[in-house]
């Protein structure tokens, strides 16, 4: 193929387009899994002489994708102008924060006090961020329909889990570290909606790397996590469990505060809540973004935004929370 013409050609069509959904389309086209640019490497071994075409071909992917960067959308500002006349009036003082915001703001303030930085990230991202940066292979069922919201096949999506947040954040921070970051943010998942799952909904995440850090380092923070929120005397269980960017991997389970530990419809008469995921990030999530793991390490979590919230306000049906009927009153805003 000539790499000359086909510069041109997408040079044309990056500079054509539009707004920033047919900028993506190209890119995907261009740079995603399946795209252009990866089928002709795959077919260097059948060039005339692959060393210089592959070196041509890298050049054409750098030069594309920093023009794809460049090209910059900025909204529309317009300038309008309200203007009310002989109206006097005033809105009640009603209204509170939501659960789900309250805990949030509680948790964020709890790392805020253990040096972490508060980050965010757009919540419709590619399944290399979403899965493949995170050591979930191509062919795991999680990135199959019935578990995935796909906005365009086979690239974009609604992120499964706030972990993107964390494969964005160790490849951007891997040169700058140690890390000590968290985020919390909603997440999408083709879920059938009943009272304790739903397929929107919320997740706190957590990430350390630095030399040295242990499991011992993982259980205390989630310690003062559980203990914060829920006091002192807060039953919790730890047990070993299989995530694949995670190894060894730790489920933290809480007594169910609706029936304490009897067995209920909200626990599945286990007596006990699943809150979330954690463990020691694989050496391969590190190695993927850069950096070395036998030189660091470090501990990743993912808990139930949502699940934390109802167990805090005694909430015992999670569609109450996405719903307009919250008659709940804070005692503190």
């Amino acid at each position: 193929m000539d790499l000359n013409k086909l510069k041109i050609d997408y040079t044309d069509k990056i500079n054509n387009t539009e707004n920033s959904a047919e900028l993506e389309l190209i890119r995907i086209e261009l740079l995603g899994r399946n795209g252009l640019i990866n089928k002709l490497f795959s077919e260097i071994k059948n060039a005339d002489n692959p060393k210089e075409y592959g070196a041509q071909l890298n050049s054409l992917k750098n030069d594309l994708e920093n023009l794809i960067k460049s090209k910059n959308f900025s909204p529309e500002i317009r300038n309008l102008k309200l203007e009310i006349r002989n109206s006097q009036f005033s809105l009640p003082k009603l209204g509170h924060l939501h659960p789900i915001t309250i805990t949030e703001r509680q948790l964020n303030e709890v790392f805020r006090k253990l040096g972490f930085s508060i980050y965010n990230s757009p919540e419709i991202v590619t399944d290399e961020y979403n899965f493949l940066r995170l050591n979930v292979p191509a062919n795991h069922p999680a990135m199959d329909m019935q578990d995935t919201i796909y906005i365009h096949q086979p690239d974009l999506l609604l992120r499964t889990q706030t972990s993107t947040i964390e494969s964005y954040l160790l490849q951007n921070e891997s040169k700058n570290l140690p890390i000590r970051a968290a985020f919390p943010g909603s997440v999408y998942r083709n879920e059938k909606v009943n009272r304790s799952n739903h397929f929107v909904f919320h997740q706190y995440q957590a990430v350390v790397v630095d030399k040295g850090i242990t499991m011992k380092d993982l259980i205390g923070t989630m310690d003062l996590m559980f203990k914060t929120l829920y006091g002192p005397d807060v039953v919790v269980r730890y047990r070993c469990k299989y995530y694949p960017e995670v190894e060894p991997g730790v489920g933290p389970d809480m007594q169910c505060f609706n029936c304490q530990g009897k067995g209920c419809t909200l626990c599945k008469y286990a007596g006990w809540i699943e809150m979330g995921g954690s463990g020691m990030i694989h050496p391969k999530v590190l190695e993927m973004a850069g950096i070395d793991p036998k030189i660091y390490s470090g501990f990743a979590f993912g808990m139930g935004l949502d699940r934390w919230t109802m167990a805090q306000k005694n909430i015992t049906d999670i569609r109450t929370l996405m719903g307009g009927n919250l008659a709940y009153k804070p005692t503190e805003l």
